[in-house]
């Protein structure tokens, strides 16, 4: 079985363990350009076809505009087209206010809020009633281990989320694949991506935590495993 059958097969078990969608539902798929997101695009295209609910799909861009300058998404737009998606994209001033208006010590916690609130803006714009994120598997292991390590909370993002302030479902179907599936099946598919211009790229605490889990799981064989488990039967988790 090929990677990207893989990782649909993942994305179709957490969509029905999850109840993450439903027919006649219009879903917004933030699209950054990034491997996870343009997986999720592709699977969640690709699943409208065999899933036996009927959904629409509708890709989003948001450009922060980095420096100022437009990030070029032509490769994105094509892909849309030859999935029969429609292509939404914004141009921003996300990243200038980041960096240079606002010249944050932390800058991804101001960058996220702002894209999260621009992205429900566009998905409502564009007559959506729920968001998919590329979230993943390793995500969800990084967010619970730094949640307890630097806020002190047992806890992690939801599979599901409703925002009822918005009116918007939050999806997250790709929480059961791990990050290596869906860098297999992105080259395996030689699907496009955008590399982000970000100042801060590859310098996070994220990336810190990343590796500190990958270091653990490799000195303690099932530790991703472990914490996965008792993420899915703890009650604060929402998994």
């Amino acid at each position: 079985m090929g990677a990207m059958q893989k990782l649909c097969g993942l994305m179709r078990r957490a969509i029905e363990k999850y109840e993450m969608i439903q027919p006649g539902d219009r879903i917004a798929v933030g699209v950054s350009g990034g491997k996870d997101s343009v997986a999720l695009l592709y699977g969640l295209a690709k699943l409208r076809e065999y899933i036996g609910i009927d959904y629409e799909v509708v890709a989003i861009t948001l450009d922060p505009c980095f420096g100022g300058v437009e990030t070029d998404y032509s490769p994105i737009a094509k892909l849309c087209e030859e999935l029969g998606v429609p292509y939404v994209l914004k141009r921003t001033e996300i990243g200038q206010i980041v960096f240079d208006v606002r010249n944050e010590s932390n800058p991804c916690s101001l960058c996220a809020r702002m894209r999260r609130g621009c992205l429900h803006d566009a998905a409502k714009e564009n007559g959506c009633n729920k968001i998919a994120l590329g979230h993943h598997y390793d995500d969800a292991i990084e967010t619970f281990i730094m949640n307890l390590f630097q806020e002190g909370r047992v806890g992690c993002f939801q599979p599901v989320t409703y925002l009822s302030r918005k009116d918007l479902t939050m999806i997250r179907p790709m929480v059961m694949a791990e990050e290596s599936m869906i860098s297999a099946a992105i080259h395996h598919e030689g699907l496009p991506i955008v590399k982000s211009k970000c100042p801060a790229d590859g310098n996070t605490n994220r990336e810190r935590t990343k590796e500190w889990v990958r270091m653990m799981d490799k000195e303690h064989k099932g530790f991703k495993k472990r914490i996965y488990g008792a993420m899915e039967r703890g009650h604060n988790s929402g998994f």
